[in-house]
């Protein structure tokens, strides 16, 4: 379902050292009409953004994610795939005003389809890729990141709830880890990268 435009705009910013300054980001999002700002000072190769995971929890349908560009977001194009579908599967919407994004208009609506059809295709990469990249895991002594926190079992369970087009914030739910926890093991697995001309690169 397609969200509307009922809720709360939260905005995210995001720069990569405590030296740089996030006020141009935060004036833009208040300007956007924000009631709620969360800001991380990382990099965005990093998989850990405390405020960017505190902002996701925070949202709920009829919401709208405000961010002031794409690489603000995501670390990669097929994270920044399945973190929108994400948002469309919980009805929240979306929007990056510097590429003028915005999910909540009848003419943005077609975005969250696009969006849509390239996480299909990316879950696909990742059922295919989950037991080439275990035994590979394997091979090189270890089972896919840190056993403690997620088991091939759960690895397994979550390739074959992803393949059903669950979100993945309910694949994490439903292996009890959390979403950053199964974006950063998934992707430990040497998974194949979604590529494309112009695709995002992270910003630092």
């Amino acid at each position: 379902m397609d969200p509307s435009p009922t809720g709360h705009l939260i905005g995210y910013a995001r720069v990569s050292t405590r030296d740089q300054n996030l006020d141009r980001q935060t004036d833009a999002l208040e300007a956007a009409g924000c009631s709620r700002i969360f800001t991380d000072k990382a990099s965005g190769k990093l998989a850990s953004r405390p405020e960017l995971d505190k902002a996701l929890d925070y949202l709920r349908p009829g919401d709208t994610l405000v961010v002031p560009s794409l690489d603000r977001l995501a670390r990669s194009l097929k994270h920044l795939v399945l973190q929108v579908d994400d948002l469309r599967q919980r009805e929240v919407g979306f929007k990056s005003l510097h590429e003028s994004i915005d999910t909540t208009t009848p003419s943005g609506r077609l975005t969250f389809h696009v969006f849509a059809a390239l996480a299909e295709f990316v879950r696909e990469l990742i059922v295919e890729g989950t037991h080439e990249g275990l035994a590979a895991a394997r091979e090189r002594g270890r089972t896919g990141g840190r056993p403690s926190v997620i088991t091939e079992d759960k690895l397994l369970a979550a390739q074959r709830l992803l393949s059903e087009g669950k979100s993945m914030t309910a694949v994490a739910k439903a292996v009890g880890v959390s979403r950053p926890t199964l974006y950063r093991h998934l992707e430990s697995l040497d998974l194949p990268e979604v590529d494309a001309p112009g695709a995002l690169t992270p910003a630092e």
